[in-house]
């Protein structure tokens, strides 16, 4: 869009409408200590070329993750996302629709709603998903708060590999609640003893699957412990390509499973935006927030959908309310969903496996180079390294090198001296043989 000035003659016309003689008489009650006196000291202006010029250069400093051997992952990890998604949804009638407060004339964004929904389901092992959150770390949250409301009580109990930024919001949002939340510390070695502090006081445990670090686990004797004790297992899912390969929360026991479902369709698009994911066992339906989309039949027996249960403050009572969301992050839905639909159930099957075998095969090759330890005995696409000097000046030195080779845990746990050395390499299908040699060789290099 351009910028279209006023001239004088506009200014003067618009003064002389309202009776004022010039612009400083439209603050005139504004005291006069508490006005700017002269200009701001801001650069002139320039030229439409003069800042396309400046704009590329500053963009010319990015190193695009597609443009380099990339590792990063840690919650946000890079796929290939097909050219017919971005395609398809340019189309007016997916871009410009909105929320579905009118949801009888809103067919078309009801079925693919409907149909996330159903993908979501199927992926975790839940019986129903609604659809949908913001992101992960905000499902996080709702799903703390759910698990309150379903078993009155107040004490939410997170693992300490759950995603930091899961962990902060939860806790921020929890901050004038009644939730009493307890964070463990953050756990690369898997140590931590969570079964031991359940007790009729919790309202759930909140675990991840893949964890922070990477290690693969099987939560099926956790959901027994929390169900004896009448607490939730919360099971959040940052890789959702990870549920093509290992058995799902859902056989797993998990009484609400969260995540974020950017890894399909979305991309990385600079950090945002995300997709929440949020399932549950059919019983809890009346607490989860959000939307539920059904599929119904009309008067002429036509195959139909509706909004059939909604409990956010626009449409009942703000007292009855399960959730203040007000939107849904529809178009990232649809995009999940056609992303899902392009792959069907054995080409997410095999996503996920190539996926796996990648990392695998990355992992075997970084254990023989010196200075590197593997910390993830089980994995999906992502583990953790011990180095021998601080991954931050690692991952400094290998950028400057054109090489993404991960992030430093440090970077989420800044106070952590024992997490300095700690770095999380994320491997996914995009990542080629030759990625691979250079990160071998460029860590090799700077640990020497």
């Amino acid at each position: 869009m351009r910028f279209l000035p006023l001239t004088d003659a506009d200014r003067a016309d618009m003064l002389k409408a309202v009776g004022a003689k010039s612009v400083d008489d439209l603050f005139c009650d504004v005291p006069a200590t508490a006005r700017q006196s002269g200009a701001l000291p801001l650069p002139k202006g320039l030229s439409e070329l003069e800042v396309e010029r400046k704009l590329s250069a500053m963009a010319a400093k990015n190193m695009a993750a597609s443009d380099v051997p990339c590792f990063l992952g840690a919650g946000a990890y890079r796929h290939h996302i097909p050219a017919a998604i971005d395609q398809l949804l340019t189309r007016g009638e997916f871009l410009t629709a909105y929320t579905p407060y009118q949801p009888e004339v809103s067919q078309g964004t009801l079925q693919y709603l409907f149909e996330f929904q159903t993908q979501v389901a199927l992926i975790t092992g839940m019986e129903v998903a609604n659809a949908s959150l913001y992101d992960g770390a905000t499902a996080c949250a709702e799903a703390a708060l759910m698990a309150a409301r379903v078993t009155k009580r107040a004490k939410v109990l997170i693992s300490g590999n759950v995603h930091p930024h899961y962990r902060e919001v939860t806790a921020t949002q929890a901050k004038f609640t009644h939730l009493e939340v307890e964070a463990l510390a953050p756990d690369p070695f898997g140590l931590e003893d969570l079964m031991g502090r359940v007790d009729s006081q919790t309202a759930c445990v909140i675990v991840q699957l893949p964890g922070f670090f990477g290690q693969l686990s099987d939560f099926s004797a956790l959901a027994k412990t929390c169900q004896a004790e009448g607490a939730l297992l919360v099971v959040a899912v940052t890789e959702p390509v990870a549920l093509g390969a290992v058995m799902s929360p859902g056989e797993m026991g998990a009484d609400i499973v969260i995540g974020d479902g950017a890894s399909l369709g979305v991309g990385l698009n600079f950090g945002g935006p995300g997709l929440g994911l949020m399932a549950v066992k059919e019983k809890y339906v009346r607490q989860m927030p959000g939307r539920l989309i059904g599929e119904t039949v009309d008067a002429d027996g036509k195959r139909g959908w509706v909004l059939t249960l909604s409990t956010r403050e626009q449409h009942i009572r703000r007292e009855k309310a399960t959730s203040n969301i007000c939107t849904n992050s529809g178009l990232c839905a649809l995009a999940f969903s056609m992303h899902m639909t392009f792959l069907g159930e054995a080409g997410f099957t095999k996503l996920a496996q190539l996926n796996h075998a990648r990392a695998v095969q990355l992992a075997e090759r970084l254990a023989n180079v010196k200075g590197v330890k593997l910390l993830s005995k089980t994995f999906f696409n992502e583990f953790a390294v011990q180095l021998s000097k601080p991954a931050a000046q690692v991952v400094e030195e290998l950028a400057a090198k054109r090489i993404l080779a991960g992030v430093p845990v440090s970077r989420f746990y800044p106070t952590w001296p024992e997490m300095e050395n700690l770095m999380l390499i994320a491997v996914t299908e995009t990542v080629a043989d030759e990625d691979m040699d250079a990160l071998i060789s460029g860590l090799s290099e700077v640990l020497s």
